[in-house]
């Protein structure tokens, strides 16, 4: 199992992304390029980024991520969501659901995402 120093919990739709950290930090970007680039800016090293796959919205973040070397993690979203259900959460916000991603990424082994051909 991979060890990080940070982890960062990623909660992706339309318009923006959540982010908590390991701390419960949150903060919000927008999905765009432009919220690409500021939130790459305050990623520390040695961290790990997950999120789960959300149709096509999570994947040009994925994608910008992994090609600054960033370790990424795309999770099936019914593993994210039995992992909620298991942990007794009823609360379902973004910042919420961003704060059990991290969780999750802490707890267990996780898959490097790799962008497809």
């Amino acid at each position: 199992m991979k060890e990080f120093l940070h982890y960062f919990g990623i909660d992706i739709s339309k318009d923006v992304f959540d982010v908590v950290n390991e701390k419960g930090h949150h903060s919000q970007y927008a999905n765009s390029s432009v919220g690409f680039k500021k939130f790459y800016t305050q990623l520390p090293l040695g961290c790990c980024c997950a999120m789960e796959a959300t149709g096509v919205y999570h994947q040009q973040l994925a994608d910008y991520l992994y090609a600054k070397k960033v370790f990424v993690s795309v999770g099936n979203p019914l593993v994210i969501k039995r992992y909620i259900q298991m942990n007794l959460r009823r609360i379902k916000t973004d910042k919420a659901d961003a704060q059990m991603i991290c969780s999750y990424a802490r707890q267990h082994t996780l898959t490097a995402y790799e962008p497809l051909l």
